[in-house]
């Protein structure tokens, strides 16, 4: 069997494009590989030298609310990547179990928990926001909030921060 290499994507970068220089990530779901995937990419925005600042928004809230924080789980129930039947799924423990796996496999890969996460984020520069409809309609109090987050923005203020040319919005 022949082994072929892929191609380096950066091969075809267009050098008159302006780079990114912002990254303004959405976290809007509470569940294991949303949080993770928003963290990452502000993460790898921040060490590429690149501003980065998350903005959570409804169920993405659990992530920077104390008292949930530590328990957000991997959705398994209507989640096609699990490779599952969506029955299977919502069997009692299944949540659970898939959980412990994946993050038994984050620890192997020294991905820390997400309080952990928080800090080295904040620590690096990367701002983060907690949006002001969503903070209101589940009641919640700024003490309720992990000290990394630096304040709550309307829609309007997140859209004013990523003001600007070479500004890329993820929403996750």
């Amino acid at each position: 069997m022949e082994t072929t290499l892929l191609k380096n994507p950066l091969e075809d970068l267009d050098k008159t494009l302006k780079p990114i220089e912002k990254v303004m990530v959405i976290i809007s779901k509470g569940t294991l590989e949303s949080v993770y995937a928003g963290f990452i990419l502000a993460n790898g925005a921040r060490m590429e030298g690149m501003e980065s600042e998350i903005f959570f928004t409804f169920f993405g809230l659990d992530a920077v609310i104390k008292s949930r924080l530590k328990n957000i789980n991997v959705a398994t129930v209507g989640n096609p990547a699990m490779h599952m039947p969506t029955m299977l799924g919502g069997l009692p423990g299944m949540e659970a179990l898939a959980t412990k796996m994946m993050k038994s496999k984050m620890e192997k890969l020294d991905i820390p928990p997400i309080d952990e996460f928080l800090e080295i984020l904040s620590a690096s520069g990367c701002r983060l926001w907690v949006c002001k409809l969503a903070f209101e309609m589940f009641d919640l109090k700024e003490e309720d909030l992990t000290p990394e987050v630096e304040g709550i923005l309307t829609v309007g203020d997140f859209y004013t921060r990523a003001a600007g040319d070479a500004t890329q919005i993820i929403f996750i």
